[in-house]
């Protein structure tokens, strides 16, 4: 199969699987359109025998009901059909929105990491809604328009075969032409697409740097750079709109053409007495006739290309990859942690426990064997044969620096990418054996660049467990030392919190992250850089609320501030991806001289 035909049938098969859930409706639809059509069909030969019985001095009174019926029985059939398929189109629109946002929403992080948020917010928004235009312009107009048009020319062939064939040559002209400005169409019609995204991109730049916008004074650049994506999309609109304007030009004037040909020839035939009058009025209500069919071809085959520009743009989003779909798991018996969370029921969707009924699992343990991973976009490794053991329970910090590999080794834990060499293994269990929603409900992730989410308190702590009761949150809090925070809003869970957390500061932020990862009672807590934005006694406090935790669960910690770790009953020291030493503080402060540079420049030796 060439690659062409292999595209068409591949967008062919995605308009048809968009459109296959509906098919009820969009038949009916269909059906109500055509009848309306027919019904137009039938409307000069109507008027052809009302015209006859006129000129014989014959009533006429039968032939003008029988064409007043015809036309109000076609408007309303036109009405309902048309309501029908632009609903249809509507939920087409929507199954196409949902459809890319639940696989937006599986991609792998590596996936979505190399993607442009404001290409795909235009994407979901204004890709999908050309599949409305698909299923209620480009492919009912093709069917009731083909219909309506073969229906045409075989009554203007009963009517008159001469004129017939005057009027197929400017049809075939037509044909020939369009044909040549369909690509142009839909090239226009995909870079018209990528300069909307780009532009999106462009403004998700500005605003996701907003305050670093503001403090650099370079509002203007960034409003030169937005406006010259505008004008871009501008300029691929502008030739989108020309090369359609053609198209619509050219199939008006060609009906237009065929009009004044057929009233010449055809006159001449009146006045030779070749054929009567009626029959003259009658093809010539067929060639204006021809106009509305010939006009939905050529809108749809239009429609149809955009649809089809904004489809390969959509099919690029469904090529990315995505994690696994996991089969729902058993409800786990949750563990008691030192969190301060009271026991409760168990959360549906968590870790099922390998030490039998009615007994709570334990920390987990977690060992990497030669593990290597690079970056997509980067040359030298993250990783290079990492081997490295945390052992079940207890605070394992990993130190080193930037670029050494400290936040991968969390992210490969995670399976947020996949190693390209060697295992890891959790509780004996290699990674690739666990579901993945059991292995992320066994753990506790706190990133660095914490997400606190536009909503209330209680949404952003009970995140990842929507059932948690009053008394727990509370709790949690109480633990991340978030008291005061809660004092400040009035005791009051379901106070708003800003967007981004734009109301809390640095520290508050990070310790909501912790307490949503602490309510979820993890056997495994991964903390990045938790204490970076505290200060001295908010870390101190913390620094004792995560040595407690570790004493019933399994604690990793990636820290600049080796202060943070000094308690740490391991400490691995990362360089180039690998591990150069371990041990303890007092340890590796002897042995190790990376390590004790470390410490001494933060004045801990």
């Amino acid at each position: 199969m060439s690659a062409p035909a292999a595209g068409e049938r591949h967008w062919l098969r995605m308009i048809a699987g968009y459109v296959r859930p509906h098919r009820g409706p969009f038949v009916a639809a269909a059906v109500l359109l055509l009848a309306s059509s027919l019904l137009g069909l039938a409307q000069p030969l109507a008027a052809k025998a009302l015209i006859d019985g006129l000129t014989a001095g014959q009533g006429v009174g039968r032939a003008l009901v029988v064409l007043t019926g015809l036309v109000i029985v076609a408007a309303v059939l036109l009405g309902v059909g048309n309501y029908l398929i632009l609903r249809t189109a509507e939920a087409v629109a929507l199954d196409g929105r949902r459809g890319l946002v639940r696989h937006l929403l599986r991609l792998t992080v590596p996936a979505l990491q190399r993607q442009a948020p404001g290409d795909l917010l235009a994407r979901v928004a204004g890709d999908t809604m050309l599949l409305r235009q698909i299923a209620s312009q480009s492919l009912i107009d093709i069917f009731t328009g083909g219909v309506m048009l073969l229906g045409a020319v075989v009554l203007m062939a009963v009517v008159d075969l001469a004129l017939l064939g005057v009027t197929a040559v400017v049809v075939v002209l037509l044909v020939v032409i369009m044909g040549l400005l369909m690509p142009r169409i839909r090239a226009a019609a995909l870079r018209s697409q990528e300069s909307v995204g780009d532009m999106g991109a462009a403004l998700e730049r500005a605003l996701g740097a907003f305050t670093t916008m503001k403090a650099s004074g370079t509002e203007a650049t960034e409003a030169a750079r937005i406006d010259a994506a505008a004008l871009t999309a501008y300029r691929q609109g502008v030739s989108l709109a020309r090369w359609g304007s053609v198209a619509g030009t050219s199939a008006g004037l060609a009906i237009q053409v065929a009009f004044l040909v057929v009233l010449g020839v055809g006159g001449a035939r009146v006045a030779s007495g070749a054929m009567p009058v009626s029959a003259l009025v009658a093809f010539l209500l067929y060639v204006a006739y021809l106009s509305h069919p010939v006009m939905q071809l050529v809108g749809a085959g239009t429609y149809l290309q955009i649809g089809r520009a904004a489809l390969t743009r959509i099919a690029e989003i469904d090529a990315l990859p995505t994690e696994p779909i996991d089969l729902p798991t058993a409800p786990p018996v949750r563990a008691a942690t030192a969190t301060g969370v009271p026991a409760g029921p168990a959360r549906v969707g968590g870790p099922t426990t390998a030490t039998g009924a009615g007994s709570a699992p334990g920390p987990a343990e977690v060992v990497f064997e030669q593990v290597s991973f690079r970056y997509p976009d980067r040359d030298e490794p993250a990783l290079r044969d990492l081997t490295l053991t945390v052992p079940a329970g207890g605070l394992t910090a990993l130190v080193g620096p930037s670029g050494s590999g400290k936040t991968t080794v969390l992210a490969l834990i995670e399976r947020f990418a996949e190693p390209h060499q060697g295992r890891i293994l959790v509780d004996g269990r290699p990674l690739a054996d666990w579901p993945l929603a059991e292995l992320r409900a066994t753990i506790g992730y706190v990133e660095q660049d914490v997400a606190v989410l536009a909503g209330t308190l209680r949404e952003n702590v009970a995140y990842a467990t929507p059932g948690a009761t009053d008394e727990e949150i509370r709790a949690v809090l109480r633990t991340t030392r978030l008291g005061t925070l809660l004092d400040r809003l009035g005791d009051d869970l379901d106070a708003p919190v800003r967007h981004r957390g734009l109301s809390l500061s640095g520290g508050e932020r990070q310790r909501i992250a912790l307490a949503r990862a602490l309510l979820r009672r993890p056997r495994l807590l991964l903390l990045d850089e938790v204490t970076s934005q505290l200060d001295a006694a908010n870390e101190a406090a913390l620094r004792e609320v995560i040595q407690e935790i570790s004493r019933r669960t399994t604690v990793v910690v990636v820290a600049h501030r080796l202060s943070t770790v000094l308690a740490a009953d391991k400490i691995v020291v990362l360089e180039n991806g690998t591990a150069r030493s371990v041990g303890s503080h007092p340890e590796l402060v002897r042995t190790d001289a990376l390590y004790a540079s470390l410490a001494a420049e933060q004045a801990l030796v």
